[in-house]
């Protein structure tokens, strides 16, 4: 959504970093483009309801739990023919889409069809698209948590070396974090 800060990640962040860009941002295909450049994976945040839906402004294209599978794969369909280069969708929000098994299954099924994978970025306290996910064959992951609940340099800082020592101890681990 700031191409200055946006330029910056993709040159001061390390590769391992995978980057995520929203719909609406300007030069969406160029900014995928440059950021496989410098050799970051990339995903297309893809806007799920989330529980305050109603009381925010919501992308037009905002997959719900109450539309119909047709409507929320047309939905998908726009957002994903908006860019290429991408492995994968991680969620944007999304709380209560995630938790209606009957809306997200078509979803998930289609991204599993189109070879895509999910990220969940960790945000949700229920959530059937794990199972959903294995139902279907998606390629999906979930990160420990968003390591910028709380956007002090110290408290991110902590939420890092928490995910350090997750990745110590399992051998691996992932956090999510948003500009």
């Amino acid at each position: 959504m700031n191409a200055t800060q946006t330029q910056l990640a993709i040159d001061d962040l390390p590769a391992d970093v995978t980057l995520s860009f929203a719909l609406d941002s300007k030069k969406l295909d160029y900014w995928i483009k440059t950021a496989r450049a410098d050799g970051h994976e990339v995903l297309i945040e893809v806007p799920m309801e989330a529980y305050e839906y109603g009381r925010m402004k919501m992308h037009p294209d905002t997959i719900t739990a109450a539309a119909d599978a047709k409507t929320n794969l047309a939905r998908l369909e726009t957002i994903l023919s908006l860019a290429s280069g991408y492995f994968g969708v991680v969620n944007y929000q999304g709380a209560k889409f995630a938790a209606e098994k009957s809306a997200a299954s078509p979803v998930l099924g289609r991204l599993s069809e189109k070879g895509l994978a999910f990220i969940d970025d960790g945000s949700f306290e229920r959530s059937a698209l794990a199972g959903i996910a294995r139902d279907t064959g998606l390629r999906y992951a979930r990160a420990t948590g968003p390591i910028d609940n709380r956007q002090t340099p110290a408290d991110i800082n902590a939420a890092l070396m928490d995910l350090e020592a997750e990745a110590l101890e399992k051998g691996a681990a992932f956090g999510s974090g948003y500009a």
